[in-house]
């Protein structure tokens, strides 16, 4: 399954906006289940400088420095991503066969054992997901028995803040707290996101946040509308011995081949698509549009076979 990605982030400054740096989160992340056929970023205007990095969650970061005085700044994505369905099939069914229960997944991560060191760093607080809430941990409690798998668990703990919650764009910002978000049961994927990592980060199991997009088909008889998508997010539970079960609370699935990963952190401030300093003065204002397109089987037989590709508008 090949996808087609398109993100465009535009800010519009109130004035003259003189020198600034940012870091964009555009590039998707390549795996088992995954493989990028093709990246490129542009720019307008031009930046002076760009390079690319690799953050410790092992997102690829591009960093962009303008010198060029703008009133406004576009950076966009272009991407296109191959979904390996068998492989995404295989580790869903390892996952379920080789599931520990909680019991012993506790048991585990209170040892020392190399192959969950990685995971360990999601086991904490960060900055949107507090940990040790207790209404969200006896929440998670109600799913996670001990002698229960994790597998079971995590997919009925995603049912039900699936069917307790609502899904309102109108109630929240990325500065609502979770515990406002559990008290009043709504907001959207972020939210629920955040919601569940800190649930299964206070019973003592690693989490981790992931970024991407998912496809959506347009109702019967009606065209998709380019840039009508959105970007996604849903979480993923560690399980010790086995790898990473992920899970999407908003849709209440195991994500298959229809998720595209953009890349991993311990919560959305870890992997935001793009953020930046500028040097001027007043507010600014964000417009995003995001397409994702399954290719075409014509596209598919021209898919490109570099990995990267990099690029900046002229000016």
């Amino acid at each position: 399954m090949i996808y087609d990605i398109f993100h465009e982030t535009v800010f519009h400054y109130q004035s003259l906006v003189t020198f600034s740096h940012n870091i964009a989160r555009l590039k998707p992340k390549e795996g088992r289940e995954q493989e990028l056929l093709s990246f490129r970023l542009d720019a307008e205007p031009y930046a002076s400088e760009i390079h690319a990095f690799v953050d410790m969650f092992g997102n690829t970061n591009h960093h962009l420095l303008l010198r060029e005085p703008h009133t406004s700044l576009t950076v966009t994505g272009h991407a296109r991503v191959r979904r390996k369905i068998q492989e995404v099939h295989r580790a869903i069914e390892r996952l379920r066969k080789g599931a520990v229960s909680y019991e012993k997944a506790l048991q585990r991560l209170s040892g020392f054992n190399t192959r969950d060191i990685a995971a360990k760093q999601f086991l904490f607080a960060s900055e949107l997901v507090p940990v040790d809430i207790a209404p969200l941990r006896d929440y998670a409690l109600e799913s996670f028995h001990p002698d229960r798998s994790l597998f079971e668990a995590g997919e009925e703990l995603m049912g039900r803040i699936f069917e307790d919650f609502e899904f309102n764009p109108a109630f929240s910002d990325l500065t609502t707290p979770v515990t406002t978000i559990f008290e009043e049961k709504k907001g959207v994927c972020q939210d629920f996101a955040h919601l569940a990592l800190s649930a299964l980060r206070s019973m003592g199991l690693p989490a981790r946040y992931v970024s991407g997009y998912i496809e959506t088909i347009p109702p019967e008889g009606t065209e998709k509308l380019f840039g009508a998508d959105a970007s996604h997010a849903w979480v993923s539970l560690y399980v010790p011995g086995s790898g990473w079960l992920d899970l999407d609370p908003t849709n209440n699935i195991i994500p298959l081949e229809q998720h595209i990963v953009m890349g991993h952190g311990r919560d959305y401030d870890d992997i935001s698509p793009l953020k930046g300093v500028v040097r001027g003065s007043g507010q600014s204002r964000l417009s995003v549009r995001v397409d994702v397109r399954r290719a075409t089987e014509e596209d598919e037989e021209t898919a490109p076979t570099q990995t990267q590709s990099q690029s900046q508008s002229s000016k």
